[in-house]
């Protein structure tokens, strides 16, 4: 083993234990207590069969997972333990991952827009791989930290049918003048980088993607550079219920990886991917805080309401934390819990969900369905572990919430049997992800319920 993770850092479960089990486990606890914080269930066991997967459908590919999208520890601890590198947005997140021990090769300076102050920091803790897309930051890097190796990150405008929306990146058309320009600064370029993000990953436009870089690569090669690194970004879907699952799209890299650098090229291929290890692992547990009842009106012969007459509408504020949502509805996945007296059956009420007040995203959704409930009961939101644990809340005076890992004891198995022997050949890979190694396949080890799934605390 590494040594980045142990036992002492999750809960160990046993096979066909939920998620579902251990919130009702923490809130029978919580519900006795007048402090009631949100909180996140993590199960770690996911992030590892995600892993295996992701080795499985893309085996060229290194995964560097963005620490922007789920900085906490255990996240990052169990993905150093997997072997996985890190992005980096800033010198904070890259003082994280050294802080438990990863060595700086593992870590991608990924932002293309750095802090002076931050290259240095990075140059004097041994980071080296950077982005880069124009000339401002590469002669900022040039000054600060001249033993760097940079990529070059082309845009959405250099790949025609890639969503126009992208921020960063530099044209094909200046691609020769940067490099030009890195050569005259004695900057070393060692590769290409690119986002496409989840609406790039079409056929066409991920194969235009792939030869816009090696048209930047022969360029490179042409004036004196040692290209050997392609980076494709991003974008791999979280959840399920996405357009393409992941081997669906694996095939479209894979075949344009085949075509424009063939194994064997000496280029490597990493990505960058996300919301995929962490959405689906996370669940996040908060209570109501406050609650209005809104009386509705009552339609009339135009169409129009009249006061007083219609059930009321419950307005609840559920949570003591700001939190950005990754997605509009996150209530498709909510679970309710209720304190200590029987969960409540009907009327159901058109309900509305807000956030702390104070900032400007307190609306978290309308219109749902929910039975009555009281201050002090809780929701159980699912899918929640892409860009929400590193949310600022200053604006609400609320801590971040607590993180409670845990993991099974076939999963932690499959971690320390991937450290003993790394996957090598697809044989392996396929060995570590069977039911007899992992049994992922005959019980999930925590599963989230995807749709309303009343479970009173008594």
């Amino acid at each position: 083993m590494n040594g980045y993770l142990n036992e002492s850092h999750f809960l160990m479960v046993e096979e066909g234990f939920t998620t579902r089990d251990l919130l009702e486990n923490l809130l029978g606890e919580l519900c006795q207590e007048s402090d009631q914080q949100a909180f996140f269930v993590a199960d770690l066991g996911d992030i590892v069969k995600k892993h295996l997967r992701f080795l499985k459908a893309l085996p060229r590919v290194k995964p560097y997972f963005p620490v922007k999208c789920n900085g906490s520890e255990g996240v990052i601890r169990l993905l150093a333990e997997l072997g996985a590198g890190f992005a980096c947005a800033n010198k904070a997140e890259i003082s994280r991952v050294q802080g438990i021990g990863v060595p700086a090769e593992r870590i991608f300076y990924s932002s293309p827009c750095k802090q002076v102050a931050h290259i240095r920091y990075a140059a004097t803790h041994g980071v080296r791989l950077m982005a880069f897309d124009n000339e401002v930051e590469l002669s900022k890097v040039a000054r600060s930290h001249p033993r760097a190796r940079m990529l070059l990150g082309i845009t959405a405008d250099s790949i025609p049918s890639a969503h126009p929306s992208m921020t960063f990146g530099t044209t094909l058309k200046s691609c020769r003048h940067l490099l030009e320009t890195a050569k005259e600064q004695a900057v070393e370029v060692v590769g290409i980088s690119f986002h496409l993000g989840s609406r790039g990953l079409e056929p066409q436009t991920f194969a235009q993607a792939v030869a816009t870089a090696q048209l930047v690569f022969d360029v490179a090669t042409e004036l004196g550079f040692r290209m050997h690194l392609l980076d494709i970004g991003g974008g791999f879907p979280g959840t399920e219920d996405t357009r393409a699952p992941l081997e669906e799209i694996s095939a479209v890299i894979n075949s344009a990886l085949d075509l424009y650098f063939p194994e064997g090229c000496g280029v490597d291929v990493v990505a960058r991917p996300g919301r995929y290890y962490v959405t689906s692992a996370f669940t996040l547990a908060v209570s109501i805080t406050a609650l209005e009842e809104i009386p509705m009106e009552q339609p009339g012969s135009d169409g129009r309401c009249d006061s007083g007459m219609c059930p009321p509408v419950q307005s609840m504020g559920c949570w003591g934390v700001t939190v950005t949502l990754g997605h509009p509805h996150p209530c498709v996945c909510c679970v309710i819990f209720t304190c200590q007296r029987p969960f409540p059956q009907h009327p159901w009420h058109s309900s509305s969900l807000r956030g702390p007040p104070g900032h400007g995203e307190d609306r978290i959704a309308d219109g749902l369905q929910l039975p009555q409930l009281h201050v002090g009961d809780w929701l159980g939101f699912g899918d929640m572990g892409a860009y929400t644990i590193t949310t600022s809340s200053l604006l609400t005076g609320c801590p971040q919430p607590q993180v409670t890992y845990a993991m099974s004891r076939m999963a932690w198995k499959a971690v320390q049997l991937f450290q003993e022997k790394p996957p090598q050949t697809e044989d392996d890979r396929e060995s570590l992800c069977t039911p007899l190694s992992c049994g992922w396949e005959m019980a999930e080890t925590l599963c989230v319920t995807p749709v309303f799934a009343p479970a009173g605390i008594i």
